[in-house]
């Protein structure tokens, strides 16, 4: 039985910090602010390295290349690299007010559009998020903002706590405030239009670029204070482009798994201990599934469990 482990690419942002390691004890480069992890990734500029003992050196893109139908499914779309990418996200200090290019006006801004969704791991007392319009801002109003102090007052937000998911349709306005450890789980894009960072200064004493322009044209304005998914069953969120699951998992409770052929499974720990075949994995650990996998038992550890898991999205 095949189960794909990856190698995390570490990204230096500047909101970011050591979170990673002091909640999930990963070795994180010391005294920087990693504010990202890319645990699963197939693109150019990175790629995912499996590290699975005799495998080793072989990357998602391999996989995605010569074993499509057996580790993906019959379901995956006819493209030249694997669609969905899977980061962590320690977000020490509140993010950029951005927003991702929608399907029908990306290429004429140059750029990929984006749907993602936020799982969120760990959060501060005080932390939240900003998502869409408050009701009865208009497009003119919030124009009109951009660049003043009230614009945050535009601005739908809400708390947030661990276990609550948000939906991110490409359009939708957002900033990830201070004190959210999030597992995100996105279209393989990499496109952000930056509408405001909040003053922020970089090491050199320089501001970052805005995209105010091509975020005016992206943005959403009948998208009004969006919450968050309500899950049903065991299914966190179904779009058309990945579909997320949770499992909460007693003591000794093993939950059989049965592939179908249509999709891999992407398990990843959100608390406890995972034990599938032969292998353990930990609290922040994940590891890949064969669409054409024989079933299989994972078994949570003596806390229990809770796992979330990504498939294709369900049509």
């Amino acid at each position: 039985m095949d189960i794909f482990t990856f190698k995390p690419i570490y990204q230096k942002r500047i909101w970011g910090g050591q979170n990673l390691n002091t909640v999930f004890g990963r070795l994180i480069p010391e005294n920087e602010k990693i504010g990202e992890s890319w645990e699963l990734v197939d693109r150019p500029e990175a790629c995912s390295e499996i590290c699975n003992g005799t495998l080793d050196q072989l990357t998602i893109q391999d996989l995605w290349v010569k074993r499509r139908l057996e580790v993906f499914g019959s379901e995956s779309p006819d493209t030249p690299r694997f669609p969905i990418l899977i980061k962590l996200l320690d977000c020490v200090e509140t993010l950029s007010l951005q927003v991702h290019p929608p399907v029908d006006k990306a290429k004429a801004l140059q750029g990929e559009p984006k749907t993602e969704m936020w799982y969120f791991l760990n959060t501060n007392p005080e932390a939240k998020i900003y998502v869409g319009l408050k009701k009865g801002v208009t497009a003119e109003d919030f124009k009109e903002a951009i660049g003043k102090p009230n614009l945050v007052a535009k601005l739908h937000s809400l708390p947030t706590r661990p276990g609550e998911a948000m939906f991110l349709p490409s359009g939708r306005v957002h900033a990830i405030g201070a004190g959210n450890l999030i597992l995100e789980i996105q279209q393989n894009s990499d496109t952000t239009y930056r509408v405001d960072d909040f003053g922020r200064i970089d090491d050199q004493g320089k501001t970052r670029e805005l995209h105010i322009e091509q975020a005016k044209e992206s943005i959403r304005y009948d998208d009004y204070e969006p919450f968050f998914a309500q899950p049903h069953s065991d299914r966190v969120l179904v779009c058309e482009y990945f579909s997320v699951l949770r499992n909460f998992m007693f003591p000794e409770e093993e939950h059989p798994w049965f592939p179908d052929g249509r999709s891999f499974q992407y398990h990843f720990v959100v608390k406890g201990e995972i034990e599938v075949g032969s292998r353990k994995f930990k609290t922040g650990e994940a590891f890949l599934m064969g669409a054409n996998s024989k079933p299989y038992d994972l078994k949570p550890g003596i806390e229990g469990a809770e796992l979330v898991t990504v498939e294709w999205g369900r049509k």
